[in-house]
């Protein structure tokens, strides 16, 4: 059966798959792969009992923690990817990258061999799905998911047995003789294209030339086991190889390389790994390598040098092996020179240091670090106080026996979905009809409180009738009876507009897609179309830039939002519209607030600064429950407030609490 193992494997590995253009191909594939997934999951819940952990493993079963996650909220995920994660520029080319970013992302905690795999994850996150990436991982729309660094190790004890078996002894043997006199280089690989076999042997060859005083007294032992997908044509390439290599630097007396395209028994692999000189590994892209590692085991008494490339998973954690690229064939062919030449106190060296980390670090450690993390991680989410996912049936109940209600709602990312340009974030059908009703209860006072400007709400929510309406962060106001806008900045000096312009055009100009939107009372930077990477880092110079060149002498204020920089008069906020509206119905008895960003807390302020008691209004944030925030709920996305709008207005199913948050 086809599957969607064929794509992502190589794609993992920086190689394109060879039916990338044939879309039927692609199709059965995923629907494939799709299936296989359900499958594990199908198990997976059939056996699972509360308290469980899931380790799902490998690129094989990537949609299996959402699958999970969708089935049981509360389970603790871990996944571990065991292949190499490309960059981001790579893994753009996968046709369903999204899907498998969010299967992957349904997991608590994701680890990867590398520091630098598990960086390539997060941009495709920030750059694929637009999520916000955290200091431990990413924000997957309030599921934070750890991303860490688990390099695997191996079973040294075992190794060790193994190693000494009394079979082992006369196979060692054995190869001295049959090479007496001759430095043996040892490499064991399947026959992948990614294990470098072709670029091992061709800077052995530019090593016999560089280097002629070692030919007739260095041999290279190559042993490829047949890999999972066989691969005539590398085959081929390999033999000609070999053979070209012998036929020009070989004699009778002497064969440069001894190429076995077989699989060798457990006893011969640990004799050849003892006997071995030079253990010679340049894979062009690896997961985790286990031949070095029980090389390293097996040269306690020899102690020659691990030459490795820079491109194994395992490369990161052996720090004091002797580096190369394997496509420099005059940089491999130095350092073969280097370890055949290298002093007896060197090698010790280098070999005391490899071998303290091969068993310090074995497999049951790397498997018990990860599960100490995945369960410390969900522990201090647990202590952390986060923010309750909000209680919809003690909402509608307060709600109901209220006589006076008022309700406050932001806009962008609280009504509708944050979207990459302001123009599109048109309101949905649903939500303005759920908006109309609720406005339409006398015993209601329905606001919508936002940065945008006066024209936007205008446009979108001016249909609305008896819907109260703030723009621009408090600056201007217009009462649900009336159709004019009282701009509550006029007396406010705002030469400093032409500063701050000045210094948002600097950061334009050097941000590809980023622009400046131009407000009555207020500037604001976006760079949500910028390279997230790029568009971050400028943002943190502009802020840095106006705190020193604005901030200090104009009575301003720097808000960091979403993907933007808005600067403000300091007089007016959000806050100051709530604390006014409080005012003006001092006998409300049922408030509902609900924002997603940093200027929303100033409404969240106001309120838990009034007279109201805590079990009279519901101030309720957008996002993660981790967020600091003065928020006394929270729910996951917008759709989540448009679900809680309509269960209000008595159109919409009070299910809002079906969250994907297991912590």
């Amino acid at each position: 059966m086809s599957s969607f193992f064929p794509v992502l494997w190589p794609l993992f590995h920086y190689i394109l798959w060879g039916d990338a253009t044939d879309g039927r191909i692609e199709k059965m594939n995923w629907n494939d792969y799709t299936a296989i997934n359900k499958q594990f999951t199908d198990a997976i819940v059939d056996n699972y009992q509360p308290g469980d952990i899931v380790w799902i493993h490998d690129y094989h079963l990537l949609l299996v923690p959402q699958m999970l996650r969708d089935r049981l909220p509360n389970a603790a995920i871990g996944l571990f990817v065991h292949c190499p994660f490309p960059s981001s520029e790579i893994f753009r080319c996968l046709p369903k990258r999204k899907e498998v970013l969010r299967g992957m992302l349904g997991a608590n905690q994701i680890g990867f061999q590398t520091y630098s795999y598990s960086r390539h994850f997060i941009s495709s996150c920030t750059r694929v799905l637009g999520y916000e990436s955290t200091p431990k991982g990413v924000d997957a729309l309030g599921h934070i998911v750890t991303v860490g660094t688990f390099p695997i190790g191996i079973d040294a004890d075992r190794v060790n047995i193994h190693r000494k078996d009394p079979a082992v002894g006369p196979k060692m043997e054995a190869i001295r003789e049959m090479y007496a006199g001759k430095k043996i280089i040892v490499g064991r690989d399947k026959l992948d294209l990614v294990k470098g076999v072709l670029q091992k042997l061709a800077a052995f060859e530019k090593f016999l030339i560089d280097y002629p005083e070692w030919r007739n007294k260095v041999v290279l032992i190559q042993v490829t086991s047949p890999a999972l997908r066989d691969s005539p044509k590398l085959e081929t390439k390999v033999s000609e190889l070999v053979s070209h290599i012998n036929g020009t630097y070989g004699s009778l007396e002497f064969t440069p390389v001894h190429h076995y395209h077989q699989q060798i028994d457990r006893d011969e692999y640990y004799a050849l790994l003892s006997v071995a000189d030079i253990g010679l590994i340049t894979s062009v892209r690896d997961g985790m390598n286990t031949t070095s590692l029980e090389y390293i085991i097996c040269q306690q008494e020899n102690q020659g040098p691990l030459i490795l490339s820079e491109f194994t998973g395992t490369a990161g954690s052996l720090s004091s092996a002797m580096m190369v690229n394997p496509w420099d064939y005059a940089g491999v062919a130095k350092a073969l020179n280097d370890a055949l030449t290298m002093s007896s106190e060197d090698k010790q060296a280098k070999h005391d240091q490899l071998y303290s980390r091969v068993i310090g670090h074995t497999a049951s450690f790397w498997a018990f670090s990860f599960v100490k993390q995945l369960m410390a991680e969900l522990a201090n989410a647990q202590e952390s106080n986060p923010t309750p996912f909000l209680d919809v049936d003690q909402l509608v109940k307060k709600y109901k026996s209220s006589k006076k209600r008022l309700m406050f709602f932001d806009y962008d990312g609280t009504l509708t979905p944050i979207r990459k340009t302001p123009s599109a974030a048109v309101p949905p059908e649903e939500m303005l009809k759920y908006l109309q009703v609720v406005t339409r209860d006398p015993n209601n006072v329905v606001w919508v409180i936002s940065g945008r400007d006066q024209g936007a709400l205008d446009e979108w929510l001016g249909g609305i009738e008896g819907l109260g309406m703030s723009a621009e962060h408090g600056c201007f106001t217009k009462q649900p009876d009336s159709k004019k806008w009282i701009n509550l900045t006029e007396e406010l000096d705002m030469s400093w507009k032409n500063d701050v312009i000045e210094i948002f055009t600097y950061y334009t100009e050097r941000t590809q897609g980023s622009f400046i939107e131009h407000k009555r009372s207020s500037l604001t930077w976006h760079y949500r179309m910028a390279d997230p990477d790029y568009g971050a880092f400028q943002a943190k110079e502009c802020q840095n830039h106006l705190e020193n060149a604005v901030l200090s002498k104009l009575p301003v204020e720097i808000l960091v939002g979403k993907k933007n920089l808005e600067v403000r008069p300091t007089s007016i906020n959000k806050g100051e519209i709530v604390k006014r509206l409080l005012a003006a119905h001092p006998d409300a008895d049922f408030v509902l607030c609900a924002g997603d960003d940093k200027t929303d807390e100033d409404m969240f302020r106001a309120l838990r600064k009034s007279e109201l008691g805590e079990d009279s209004f519901f101030a309720v944030t957008v996002g993660p429950p981790d967020k600091k925030t003065l928020a006394n709920w929270h729910v996951d996305e917008s759709e989540d407030v448009v679900r809680v709008i309509g269960t209000l207005a008595g159109s919409g199913s009070p299910n809002v609490n079906g969250r994907r948050s297991a912590a």
